[in-house]
């Protein structure tokens, strides 16, 4: 195939990629002067009739799908040596595997790519069609002047109609986006099985990890710190192992994801998710003589949580909205409770996004299991970690772990695990301090020092 450097009218540029059965080509179509892409079924299958037919039934599928959000087949042909080819159209913009060699996406952004490829499928299921093995590397992206990507589900290698599916009986997917009824010869499927598929690539667009098995599959928030409780129901339904239990359809997905990835104005998400806290209080307009009152610092402020058990100490332009309630240590896989703890930030309702401009403070005290473990856990899709460093003050010792350059704006984020000084086994305290800007070591110190856990 080195040698050919055309294909009639196709000239051929580079390869794109590699598979089981053939090579996608970047090509030259010198008649309409525009790029294309050009598979060719591989040598070496050429003499396989049922490999041949697989490869052209995918060119057909492609074709009969009809819609911008599946890859267009423009023509199909033979080489002189006998192996089918067919011409697409070529996706610039890479894949969505590409996206995932880099930080993790900032969450709206993954959920709208999701969001985009669950269209596709939908397109396809309309189509008669089951895709049987969606997955980032099949699904592409093609730019589109003064607007964002097109999202195109591409490769139908593995696909069938949804008539014959019923009754299939070889086993199809790839690990970490294959639904159990797939991984079972003989087990029939239905437009459900590419459900699971496509939240599977919602599960490693938002955490940046593959999913488990199914069934063993890490809870996402375990992952990803923080994340939106309806995000995470959203995704967890869409991987359940029984589809009976999962999104019916690829556009009910598809409508929630939008629906989580632009929430209205109205709408306030069911949980704080940065901290996971356990009942939500009406947000302070203000500096509230009762929770938070002047220190004898200028520039700090003092808070303390609704059972004024927890006290401590904040830049006064942070201490603006308060939420004082609690929170559930199970946030940092530690035993469920509810536990004493507030937030409080410059603006509380962009607590959750990681991309806001915001300035802030939680603490949340735990009596039980190993903060300092539960921390050493933590990570922040769409931040750079910085590293962990030790914290030695009067009344608290620790760690703690810095990230910077969140979702590419300069924010920051600190986690804090700390213990007595004293030794004392309890209680503990887990601290996540964010700024918009680098983060700053003496101003963590100074908030870090101001912890007060009383009895």
């Amino acid at each position: 195939m080195h040698s050919v450097e055309r294909i009639g009218r196709y000239r051929l540029e580079r390869p794109l990629g590699t598979g089981a059965f053939g090579t996608v080509w970047l090509a030259h179509d010198d008649v309409l002067d525009a790029p294309v892409a050009v598979k060719v079924l591989a040598d070496n299958w050429t003499q396989r009739l049922d490999v041949r037919e697989r490869f052209l039934s995918e060119a057909r599928m492609l074709r009969r799908a009809a819609s911008n959000r599946v890859v267009q087949v423009y023509d199909v042909g033979e080489l002189p040596d006998g192996r089918p080819y067919f011409v697409m159209e070529y996706a610039d913009g890479g894949t969505l595997a590409e996206l995932l060699t880099g930080d993790p996406l900032p969450v709206p952004e993954a959920l709208r790519l999701t969001a985009l490829a669950a269209r596709g499928a939908a397109a396809l299921h309309e189509a008669g069609i089951v895709h049987r093995d969606i997955k980032p590397t099949n699904v592409l992206l093609r730019a589109t002047p003064g607007d964002s990507p097109r999202v195109l589900l591409a490769d139908l290698g593995l696909a069938k109609s949804l008539a014959q599916a019923s009754g299939l009986t070889l086993a199809a997917g790839s690990a970490g986006y294959q639904p159990p009824e797939q991984a079972e010869p003989g087990a029939g499927i239905d437009a459900r099985a590419d459900v699971y598929g496509l939240g599977a690539v919602g599960y490693h667009l938002v955490t940046g990890t593959v999913p488990g098995a199914p069934g063993k599959i890490v809870r996402p928030d375990r992952l990803r710190p923080g994340l939106d409780a309806d995000v995470q129901r959203a995704l967890l339904r869409a991987l359940e192992p029984d589809r009976e239990r999962r999104w019916p359809t690829a556009s009910a997905f598809a409508e929630e994801l939008e629906r989580l990835a632009s929430p209205t104005p109205g709408r306030r998400p069911r949980g704080l998710k940065a901290l996971a806290v356990v009942a939500v209080l009406v947000v302070a307009a203000g500096v509230t003589a009762v929770l938070m009152s002047r220190h004898s610092t200028p520039e700090d402020v003092r808070v303390e949580d609704s059972t004024g058990r927890i006290v401590a100490e904040v830049p006064a332009g942070w201490g603006r909205e308060l939420h004082a309630s609690g929170w559930d240590p199970r946030v940092l896989g530690l035993g469920a409770g509810h536990e004493p703890g507030l937030v409080v930030a410059d603006d509380l309702g962009k607590w959750q996004d990681l991309t806001a401009d915001v300035n802030g403070v939680f603490l949340g005290v735990s009596e039980q299991g190993d903060v300092t473990a539960g921390v050493n856990a933590l990570a922040h899709a769409g931040c750079h970690y910085d590293g962990a460093r030790a914290y030695a003050g009067d009344v608290w010792h620790g760690t703690v772990r810095t990230w910077s350059d969140c979702a590419g704006d300069g924010g920051s984020i600190a986690e804090a695990a700390l213990v007595a000084a004293d030794g004392a086994g309890q209680p503990q305290v887990y601290v996540q301090i964010r700024r918009h800007g680098a983060a700053s070591r003496s101003s963590t110190d100074r908030v870090l020092g101001s912890v007060r856990v009383g009895d």
